[in-house]
């Protein structure tokens, strides 16, 4: 527990001291935000508002990450991690560079960004399915048993990595919401890494997890800096798919993906809001929300964005405790 919160602070120090030293670099190159005019009218005033913050996050994980890492056998365990969470990265900056510097506002392609998370959560699949402290077993909430899913497994598991990273990446459209919400998740886990280390489930990977997750949260709370409303900095997808990503890389080592509808709420809420106006829109003419994801919703509705990081924050951190109640925490 130590590593993991000394994890915690280091990441979040090397936010607070590399991010004043990397913004005026993003504004050197001209990383500004290109706003849909589809979207809510008040945020066309955040046009130009900088943005690939998740660049200074990958810095603030990987570093204190790698220097808390196990240096036992289960070392190469954290390497495989973060090099899935910055392949995600890496879709989330080609989607940015295409935003910012080709000044397309809706970046890549939906099918392009489709065949890179495939093969991505393919290859993650087939690593843990492969793994020996990990392998095909998932753990099944409140009922504290194990579901041996067999070669299911792998396309179940593709299908939870895709839906995370894609969710994380729309419920990232108010100041400071994805910060704060996946900073409560990935404490979260970092806490379920913990129960398991010390009541004997899954303890050859919880170390690890403990570390990466802890890093994840430090770089959160110490991103709200720049990125709290009104927000000096906003992640990027190059950000939301790095917060995405780590959530379900921990989800899927620790074997609990069940879990996740209850942990990452506030996701399932902004994935399940879009998925209901589309179809609703195509199948009616009509729709239900005044705009998707959700948060839209209530921001067009008066709600200001402070109230809104607060009500998801709030609902997220009772999701998480009973997430951690079903565990027998």
């Amino acid at each position: 527990m130590q590593s993991a919160l000394l994890t915690l602070i280091l990441s979040f120090l090397i936010m607070m001291a590399v991010g004043p030293a990397c913004i005026p670099l993003l504004q050197r190159w001209k990383f500004g935000q290109t706003e849909r005019t589809d979207g809510p009218q008040s945020h066309l005033k955040k046009q130009g508002t900088l943005t690939m913050g998740g660049l200074i996050m990958l810095i603030a994980l990987a570093v204190s990450a790698l220097v808390f890492s196990p240096e036992d056998q289960r070392a190469h365990l954290m390497l495989a991690s973060l090099l899935f969470v910055l392949a995600f990265t890496a879709v989330g900056f080609l989607d940015d560079y295409i935003k910012v510097v080709k000044k397309r506002s809706l970046g890549l392609r939906a099918w392009q960004k489709i065949v890179f998370q495939l093969g991505l959560s393919l290859a993650l699949a087939l690593y843990c399915y492969f793994h020996e402290d990990i392998g095909s077993s998932i753990l099944v909430p409140f009922v504290n048993t194990e579901w041996d899913l067999g070669l299911w497994y792998i396309p179940f598991n593709m299908f939870v990595t895709i839906a995370v990273v894609n969710s994380a990446n729309l419920n990232d459209g108010v100041d400071g919401l994805l910060s704060s919400v996946t900073t409560v998740i990935t404490v979260t886990l970092m806490l379920i890494a913990l129960f398991m280390k010390y009541s004997g489930v899954n303890t050859a990977v919880a170390d690890t997890m403990m570390v990466l997750c802890a890093a994840m949260a430090g770089a959160c709370l110490g991103f709200l800096r720049y990125n709290a409303h009104p927000a000096r900095v906003f992640m990027g997808d190059i950000g939301s798919f790095q917060l995405g990503a780590v959530v379900a890389v921990a989800a899927l080592v620790l074997r609990i993906p069940l879990l996740l509808p209850l942990l990452a709420i506030t996701y399932v809420a902004s994935s399940l809001s879009d998925i209901i106006q589309i179809g609703s829109y195509k199948l009616r003419h009509k729709r239900v929300f005044r705009m998707a994801p959700l948060h839209h919703h209530f921001e067009l509705g008066g709600m200001s964005e402070p109230k809104i990081v607060a009500m998801y924050t709030a609902v997220t951190v009772l999701c998480c405790i009973v997430a951690l109640l079903s565990l027998g925490v």
